[in-house]
């Protein structure tokens, strides 16, 4: 399999790093956190205009009509520069709209989310019915109405609209929600991100044309971006550590060339090479039709990716000493974004369950 990029790609890719490195760097990265919004609007206008909001949806509504493998190194730039942008929640949660939306919802929101001019988030777990949909759907004849929590919801406090999954008569339905007719408790993640709890109390709601089939199908699309998002962050993770080792000293040299250290570098480097082929794997299948071949490959590569973001965040932070927990280095939130991609679309107890039923 040729897992080189083609030219198109490659210039997406690098216009995506050149305006990171030149305008989303590590200060401005902690003043957006540090803003009451949690974003910048300014930023998301310009992934808008790169294309990166309609990379991976159809021409028909602007879009580009990418796939996972176009996203890819987009997302390990991502990862690499710590983007909190939620560009994860809203391309994710259009294709939702894309697959499971009638003409009308597709035309009022795809080309807005591809404009830049929306947002979106997907609420689908819920606290106290872990892997269970206990929210609940009514019918009448003034249309659907939702009852019901959701938690963790990324990219909530900034989404103009929000598709739920709730539990209807006919079992599992998807619905649209305007975020104004919602209740929201917004708060910030351990990396920075923004995400919230919702609750839902007769909130009005437009029903998709889709289920739990369609849940996975998109779950899995986002998780092998997150897998290639990681893959970035590990990336810095092992370069900003080499650097240190070979310009901090002790004793009079530089701690690189104690053979112990060296060793701990090598392993880190070797553990990145590996969840980058896996992630790889995972973005080559994520579009698979058969339902069975995509999951298999996503549940292998996320196991893969949460071992690797454990060794390399943990091993990045002890070479660093004391100051690789200090805010003040890029490498300590590196950790924190790793370690919350390991949990997110589902831990590696999780996959590795998954991966096991699947056999």
């Amino acid at each position: 399999m040729n897992f080189d990029y083609n030219e198109e790609q490659q210039l997406l890719a690098d216009s995506v790093r050149r305006f990171l490195q030149k305008d989303y760097d590590f200060e401005a990265r902690k003043k957006i956190v540090a803003s009451e919004e949690g974003w910048s609007a300014r930023v998301w206008s310009t992934f808008a205009e790169l294309g990166l909001t309609g990379l991976p949806l159809s021409p028909d509504y602007g879009g580009f009509g990418g796939g996972a493998v176009d996203l890819m190194e987009v997302m390990i730039a991502f990862g690499e520069a710590l983007v909190v942008e939620p560009y994860v929640p809203t391309v994710t949660t259009a294709l939702m709209v894309a697959k499971a939306g009638t003409a009308q919802q597709q035309q009022s929101i795809l080309p807005a989310v591809v404009q830049g001019r929306m947002k979106l988030a997907f609420a689908h777990l819920e606290a106290h019915h872990e892997r269970r949909v206990a929210s609940s759907a009514q019918s009448s004849a003034q249309g659907w109405t939702l009852d019901g929590e959701k938690c963790a919801v990324l990219g909530a406090p900034m989404a103009e609209k929000i598709v739920v999954s709730a539990r209807a008569l006919s079992g599992i339905r998807l619905f649209l929600v305007d975020r104004a007719d919602v209740a929201l408790k917004p708060y910030r993640l351990l990396d920075g991100t923004r995400a919230a709890d919702l609750l839902f109390v007769g909130s009005k709601a437009e029903a998709l044309d889709g289920g739990t089939v369609r849940v996975d199908e998109v779950t899995d699309f986002a998780t092998a971006l997150v897998c290639a998002e990681a893959v970035g962050a590990m990336k810095f993770a092992c370069d900003t550590t080499l650097e240190y080792l070979k310009t901090r000293k002790q004793f009079g040299v530089p701690i690189g060339t104690f053979q112990a250290l060296q060793h701990r570098i090598v392993d880190m480097v070797i553990s990145y090479e590996q969840a980058a082929s896996m992630a790889c794997l995972a973005c080559s299948k994520a579009e698979a039709a058969d339902a069975r071949e995509r999951a298999r490959a996503m549940s292998a590569a996320k196991i893969k990716i949460c071992d690797a973001a454990r060794h390399i965040s943990q091993e990045a932070v002890q070479l660093h000493g004391g100051m690789g927990m200090s805010e003040e280095l890029k490498v300590s939130h590196s950790f924190r974004r790793l370690t919350l991609i390991a949990q997110q679309f589902g831990d590696a107890d999780f996959h590795l369950e998954r991966f096991a039923a699947l056999q």
